[in-house]
């Protein structure tokens, strides 16, 4: 069973940079032809896919995102780190990891519970 398991802060101040770690089991990030998604979910709001790393080490990135997103690997630990820099309240959401066929939130068969994010303002 593939469980993904999303960890980090719950309260981050306006300009800060928001740092969560997607920890996954019974898979290996680097199995051919899966993606790690990162999708989050405004309070009110529709599913928003932020990035993904791939199964080669490539990282994609939302266009609405992309100057204020990094995502990178350890594949040692089988964790996936999402870092967004300069947040402000609209960056408040949950947040989610999901594993995919493709670098966006469609056909995503696994997902983890969601971690709660709020920005300060």
């Amino acid at each position: 069973q593939v469980q993904l398991q999303e960890s980090g802060p719950g309260l981050v101040k306006s300009s800060q940079t928001l740092s969560l770690t997607c920890t996954v089991s019974g898979d290996s990030i680097t199995t051919d032809f899966y993606y790690w998604n990162w999708i989050r979910q405004p309070p009110g709001k529709g599913l928003e896919w932020v990035g993904a790393m791939g199964f080669s080490g490539v990282a994609y990135y939302s266009p609405a995102l992309k100057s204020r997103t990094s995502i990178s690997r350890d594949t040692s630990k089988n964790q996936i780190t999402l870092q967004l820099s300069s947040v402000t309240p609209e960056d408040t959401a949950v947040y989610f990891c999901a594993r995919g066929p493709y670098p966006d939130s469609e056909k995503c068969d696994y997902w983890g519970q969601g971690t709660q994010v709020t920005v300060s303002s």
